[in-house]
């Protein structure tokens, strides 16, 4: 596997996420999910995925967070950051998490979209926080897993309620079996269409054309 940057930096990567959610979320009081949001808006998380040095090294944890808020409030913050001993949960959040990222070379917002949000590492940290990183990945990757499979198409339900293979459905319909599995993988959009192909779908289906709708 291709990743975006040497393990070398992985290090640093992995304190200063810890330190940018930690500060975040503990001395700023974000919520965690607002903030990761905001971090993937900003433009930064794709610069930090792609192993730009400045991001992933350059920076400190909390300048990075000041540049996340900058950029997606247009003010700074003044708040100092706590100086504690102990690594907080949220510490521990953004530290796997960047791991993660590196390792498995998804994207954040992939990541997040696939229900591995801050939330959800946080609630891991009481089982897996003193666990191998092989253990939180062998989770993670069961979590982004579970979620692809549900992620089932409106098309594929019903085709799949009425009984009908997908060959089946492009004999009756006269669009292609290629198209009718792009339609259920969501790779190509349904409601983008022609009139005629819907109207046949929903047809073969004995369904309305809005309930193909995602």
């Amino acid at each position: 596997m291709i990743r975006a940057y040497e393990e070398t930096y992985l290090n640093d990567a992995m304190n200063n996420l810890g330190d940018m959610f930690d500060y975040a979320i503990c001395d700023l009081g974000y919520e965690p999910e607002i903030f990761f949001s905001q971090f993937l808006i900003s433009g930064i998380a794709k610069y930090f995925e792609k192993g730009n040095p400045k991001y992933i090294a350059g920076l400190s944890g909390i300048e990075l967070a000041d540049e996340v808020i900058y950029r997606t409030e247009g003010k700074r913050p003044c708040a100092e950051p706590s100086e504690e001993i102990n690594k907080s949960p949220e510490y521990w959040s953004g530290w796997i998490l960047a791991y993660y990222q590196w390792y498995t070379a998804h994207s954040f917002s992939y990541i997040h979209k696939r229900g591995l949000n801050i939330s959800r590492i946080l609630s891991l940290y009481p089982t897996l926080h003193e666990a191998d990183l092989s253990k939180f990945v062998s989770v993670a990757d069961g979590i982004i897993e579970k979620s692809k499979n549900n992620d089932v198409s409106n098309l594929k339900k019903i085709r799949q309620a009425k009984g009908v293979t997908q060959k089946e459905l492009s004999e009756l319909t006269g669009v292609s079996l290629r198209m009718i599995q792009l339609y259920e993988q969501k790779q190509q959009n349904i409601r983008k269409a022609e009139a005629q192909t819907l109207v046949n779908i929903s047809k073969s289906l004995g369904c309305d054309v809005e309930t193909l709708f995602e």
